[in-house]
């Protein structure tokens, strides 16, 4: 091969690698800034498709243009009412400049190390301001009361502020910090919020001796329902009792009156027959009030003793 046919070859060559180096492609899912020596060149680019640049001398640096992640670390923040607890917090926000924010911060790295300064400074100046019933509340709803023994929910202390609310603060705050950084936070929430352990082990011994103040007042309450259903049973009972004895002995009464009247008029229909009465009935008082061991002094004027002379 020639040197002439060689040297248009190199050229080839050369020219597609300055044609492929020229061009770069942008998807939906990224934005774009062209750098010339370390230095931003134009505007950036946003537009999905393809690009052009200078070759070998200017370079493209990307930026995701979808919702970005921030996730703090869980800190001990006291509150203004001077209770320590820990606070977990997430963030979303997004690169909306993308010239800016490789002036300020070069990459997104620096951009997640700067939030954290920003949303974790924020947040603890958001909580040391407010207490923290308002921290953990965003309403002053009225709470469901099923029981008696839980009337004391009614009384809850009113928030001023609320939860909500200290988020926005939070937002609004730190996008007021973050306006020249090409980024913007989308939303602020908190993830989690606990007592430290201290505290928390205090706030537990008090959940456990307020649920058996409750258990106690219901077995209490139970007891007294008891005796009280006793009582009733009883005082019951009695009056039953005593309401069948009565009527039983009215029964008795009568019968025994009628049966007296029976008596009378069959045996007072004459003198045999009152003798015989007079008879059966001693004889029915001797079996009824002595038996074989039984002693008895008569006088000669008994009828009894006439009884038992007579069956001698």
């Amino acid at each position: 091969m020639n040197t002439p046919k060689i040297l248009s070859l190199l050229a080839a060559v050369l020219l597609l690698t300055l044609l492929f180096t020229s061009v770069f492609v942008l998807d939906e899912t990224k934005q774009a800034i062209v750098t010339q020596f370390g230095k931003p060149v134009g505007e950036p680019r946003t537009q999905p498709g393809l690009h052009f640049k200078i070759p070998i001398i200017q370079k493209v640096q990307f930026f995701d243009k979808r919702y970005l992640e921030w996730d703090g670390d869980a800190n001990q923040v006291p509150t203004k009412d001077k209770k320590f607890i820990f606070v977990d917090s997430y963030a979303r926000w997004q690169i909306t400049n993308p010239l800016q924010f490789f002036i300020r911060l070069r990459d997104e790295r620096s951009g997640q190390s700067r939030l954290d300064d920003i949303l974790d400074g924020e947040t603890r100046n958001a909580i040391a301001s407010h207490d923290l019933l308002d921290i953990v509340r965003s309403t002053n709803r009225e709470p469901e009361v099923s029981d008696e023994v839980m009337e004391d929910l009614e009384n809850l202390e009113k928030i001023t502020v609320g939860r909500d609310k200290i988020e926005a603060l939070i937002l609004k705050r730190a996008n007021e910090r973050t306006s020249d950084l090409g980024v913007q936070i989308l939303d602020f929430r908190f993830k989690r919020m606990n007592y430290v352990d201290e505290v928390r082990n205090r706030v537990y011994d008090r959940m456990i001796s307020e649920r058996n103040r409750i258990a106690d007042q219901f077995r209490s309450e139970g007891q007294g329902e008891a005796r009280k259903i006793q009582g009733n049973k009883e005082r019951d009972l009695a009056q039953i009792t005593s309401q069948a004895t009565r009527e039983a002995e009215v029964i008795r009464g009568k019968a025994d009156a009628q049966a007296t009247s029976i008596y009378a008029s069959a045996y007072n229909r004459n003198a045999q027959a009152r003798e015989l009465y007079s008879f059966l009935r001693s004889m029915e008082t001797l079996e009824k009030s002595f038996d074989d061991k039984t002693s008895v002094i008569l006088s000669t004027d008994s009828e009894l003793y006439k009884y038992l002379k007579r069956a001698n």
